[in-house]
């Protein structure tokens, strides 16, 4: 069973048929794209901050200045066809129970989650009230709404850079607050480097940390362009909300809207009947299965959060996968 059809699920049951394993994959969108349906139509292709190829077929070229929300779906929709893959849609799964039992409708030898973060984003919460509008940066759909406003953007990780760049530009005023200070790395980030830091916390069993935490900000399009409006003085997080802006302590900054780009957690609460957890809050994994039950894999989770990661998480699951339900076949996975 695939739970998800997003990169990660899509990687899976194309690897996983590769290994001769049949699969049912569910997905809880009434259309091919998963999140990607989701982002700001104002996110464009060139402003992406990394997509690659699913396993079989390249990305057609696209219109750089055409919107992410339009040609990554296009994209996986033409996947879907062309790999033949039978993806049961506007199907959220409520609940996996042990032997695998999902809702009472299918029983699987094997579960490749691959849910995602979208559907829970994170919102901190701070004293006080704040009489404004509040959203979370699933829900920002570009800067026209905020022209003439006073904004404050919360976050220190890439979504927060995509939203200065923009209101920036039409905004009465803007200010930046993260809780650390942002980590600008102009020669980029080593890859292998980042996993390894994120593995690491996964396999004591803690919860996945931020992916800005251990890359930093980089020199993207978006950043270089948020630098240029002359958005990226970061203060400090304010203490508390007030009617009407925010505050440290007596000072205040007048605000009439709230963006909270504060990440989102992984989207695992249908396996809550498993049990997975760990005292320190995560699931302790090794590689991509779950030590406390090694025929759930967890894709798109901890160090396979990004689209390259999601790729080659989801050929390890299927081989693994296999290793353990057909250990006699001779296995292959391109």
């Amino acid at each position: 069973m695939v739970i998800g059809a997003g990169q990660a699920g899509l990687s899976a049951a194309y690897h996983l048929r590769r290994v001769g394993l049949s699969q049912v994959v569910l997905d809880a969108e009434d259309s091919p794209g998963g999140a990607w349906r989701h982002r700001s139509p104002t996110l464009t292709m060139d402003r992406v901050h990394g997509i690659f190829d699913l396993p079989g077929l390249a990305r057609p070229s696209v219109d750089p200045e055409r919107a992410a929300a339009e040609a990554v779906p296009e994209y996986f929709a033409a996947y879907e066809a062309q790999m033949g893959l039978d993806v049961i849609r506007s199907y959220k799964v409520g609940k996996v129970q042990p032997g695998f039992t999902v809702d009472d409708k299918w029983r699987a030898r094997g579960i490749v989650n691959a849910t995602g973060t979208w559907t829970r984003p994170h919102w901190p919460f701070y004293p006080g009230r704040f009489d404004g509008r509040q959203l979370h940066y699933a829900s920002y759909a570009g800067p026209a709404e905020f022209a003439g406003l006073n904004v404050v953007v919360v976050g220190g990780g890439h979504s927060a850079m995509h939203v200065l760049s923009e209101v920036g530009a039409v905004a009465r005023s803007t200010l930046w607050v993260t809780r650390r200070e942002p980590d600008f790395r102009p020669g980029g980030f080593d890859g292998r480097e980042v996993v390894a830091l994120v593995e690491q916390r996964v396999r004591a069993g803690l919860p996945p940390q931020s992916v800005v935490s251990v890359t930093g900000l980089t020199y993207t399009p978006v950043v270089t362009e948020a630098l240029e409006r002359g958005v990226l003085t970061r203060r400090p997080m304010f203490t508390h909300l007030v009617g009407d802006g925010v505050s440290w302590g007596e000072e205040v900054f007048p605000a009439d809207v709230i963006v909270w780009a504060t990440g989102f957690r992984a989207d695992l609460r249908h396996l809550a009947p498993l049990k997975l957890r760990e005292p320190g809050g995560g699931i302790r994994m090794d590689g991509t299965r779950v030590v406390a039950d090694p025929l759930v894999h967890l894709v798109g989770y901890g160090p396979s959060a990004s689209t390259v990661g999601a790729n080659r998480a989801g050929r390890a699951a299927a081989l693994d996968l296999a290793r353990r339900l057909a250990p006699h076949k001779t296995l292959r996975a391109g």
